[in-house]
């Protein structure tokens, strides 16, 4: 981190979590869209189910402090972190990775000219290195040495869905970043 042009290194593995409501958002302002960028991930999180909610109430009422355990260590989360780096990603899927962020800045070359007037920007090139490392990740977690299309439809939304950033047009069809991310992947053909 950086502070007045003083450096202090942080301790690894680092991670930052950042929550956004859509409501009561008084006193806080959206970030620009090069910060917005720099999140890897933009998930987005419903309404609990009636029994995860039955289990906030019993965990959140019952008046005891929540026990806490780790379940992994920092030298763990590294190591994964280095296996998932080393996972095989074949030219034709990062091929693929680059159509699909390719076609948000000029869906016209993908057969999507209807979406032209509805993208103001289309995702950079965080987000080509970001869906490469989070389908790396998504074949990793599913036990697999290899990535395929099905690991970077899987996470394709959430790493795309806050970098297109969409026209005022857009907003008055009420067409959302979600919307143009799911045509997107309809529209690229897949290896």
């Amino acid at each position: 981190m950086t502070i007045g042009g003083a450096t202090f290194p942080l301790p690894q593995p680092f991670l930052v979590l950042a929550t956004q409501n859509p409501i009561e958002q008084v006193g806080t302002y959206p970030l620009p869209e090069a910060q917005v960028d720099r999140f890897m991930l933009k998930v987005r999180v419903g309404y609990p189910t009636r029994e995860e909610e039955r289990e906030i109430l019993r965990r959140m009422s019952g008046g005891e402090p929540i026990a806490v355990r780790p379940v992994v260590g920092a030298e763990e989360i590294l190591a994964a972190r280095r296996s998932i780096a080393g996972l095989y990603l074949d030219d034709t899927v990062g091929d693929y990775i680059l159509d699909l962020v390719a076609a948000t800045r000029e869906p016209r070359r993908f057969g999507l000219g209807e979406l032209e007037p509805l993208i103001e920007f289309g995702a950079s090139p965080r987000a080509t290195i970001a869906l490469a490392t989070c389908s790396r990740a998504h074949a990793y977690l599913r036990g697999r040495s290899y990535v395929t299309p099905d690991d970077v439809k899987a996470i394709g939304a959430d790493v795309l869905r806050h970098r297109v950033i969409t026209t005022y047009e857009a907003e008055a069809e009420e067409v959302t970043p979600d919307e143009i991310v799911r045509r997107v992947f309809e529209a690229v053909r897949v290896p």
